[in-house]
C-alpha cells in the first residue's frame, strides 16, 4: 500500500513539474497582464495596415445605393461583406476600385440550401435554380427581392418540403394545413402562415366518419390519444407511424 502511495505520488509531482515548466514556457510573458489573453497583441493588432473602410465610408459618395440598401433585405449586411475590404478605395476611388461579385458562386455562399439556417431563410438548390445564369441577371443585390414571387414554400422551406415529399403527406399543399397570406410571400416576417390548433383538424381526415378517401388511415378521436393533440406524437411533415 505504501508503494503504491509512493508511485502516486512521483506521478502526481511529475505532473506538477510539467504544468509549471509548460506555463513557463509555453504560455506567452504578457498573458493575463491586461486580461485573459496575450497584451502585446493588442499592439500588434494596432499596428497592422486598416484594411475595412466601413459603412460609412461608403454612404458618403454612394448615397443613392445606401438608401436602396436601408430599405430591403439586404439592410444589415455590410457594403464590404460582398465588396471585399475597401479602404483603398476610399484613399482612392478613381485609382483602386472594390470587387463586384457577379459571378453565380457568390451568393449561394449565403443562400445555397443548407439545413442549418434558420427556417424561412431564402434558400435554394444552385443547381438546379436557373442553371448557369449569373444571380445578378434577375436580383438586384442592393434591392435582392425575387423578380416574382416565389410559389411554392419549398423556396425557403427546403429542408420541410423534402422531408414531406417522402411522407405520406406528400400530396398535400401546405396551404392545406396553412393558411397564408399573399403578404408572407414578400414579406415572411411581417405576416405568418397559420397552424391547426386542435385535434378537430387532423380529425377532417382522418376520423372514423370522414369524408376522406378510404387508403387515409381512421383512429376513434374520442380514445386515440386522449387528451394529447395529433402533433404531440405525429410529425405533420412526416406522419408515419412507428
Amino acid at each position: 500500500m505504501r508503494q503504491q502511495v509512493t508511485r502516486l505520488s512521483i506521478v502526481f509531482g511529475l505532473m506538477v513539474a510539467a504544468l509549471v515548466a509548460a506555463r513557463q514556457l509555453l504560455v506567452p510573458k504578457t498573458f493575463g497582464k491586461l486580461g485573459h489573453y496575450r497584451a502585446a497583441a493588442v499592439e500588434e493588432i494596432a499596428a497592422r495596415k486598416v484594411r475595412y473602410a466601413g459603412h460609412e465610408a461608403c454612404t458618403t459618395c454612394h448615397e443613392d445605393i445606401a438608401k436602396v440598401h436601408a430599405d430591403h433585405r439586404h439592410r444589415g449586411v455590410s457594403c464590404e461583406v460582398c465588396h471585399g475590404p475597401a479602404a483603398a478605395h476610399a484613399d482612392s476611388p478613381t485609382e483602386v476600385r472594390p470587387s463586384a461579385p457577379r459571378q453565380r458562386g457568390a451568393c449561394p455562399l449565403c443562400h445555397g440550401y443548407d439545413p442549418s439556417r434558420p427556417t424561412g431563410f431564402p434558400q435554394i438548390d444552385p443547381v438546379a435554380h436557373n442553371p448557369l445564369k449569373p444571380c445578378v441577371s434577375c436580383h438586384n443585390p442592393h434591392q435582392p427581392e425575387p423578380p416574382r414571387t416565389p410559389e411554392e414554400c419549398s423556396a425557403c422551406h427546403g429542408e420541410i418540403a423534402r422531408t414531406k415529399a417522402v411522407s405520406h403527406h406528400a400530396l398535400l399543399t401546405c396551404t392545406r394545413c396553412h393558411e397564408t397570406q399573399k403578404q408572407h410571400r414578400i414579406a415572411p416576417q411581417s405576416s405568418r402562415p397559420s397552424k391547426p390548433v386542435d385535434r378537430a383538424f387532423c380529425g377532417g381526415c382522418h376520423a372514423r366518419d370522414a369524408s376522406s378517401p378510404k387508403e387515409i388511415p381512421r383512429v376513434d378521436m374520442a380514445s386515440h390519444g386522449e387528451r394529447y393533440v395529433c402533433w404531440q406524437c405525429h410529425y405533420p411533415h412526416y406522419p408515419e407511424l412507428k
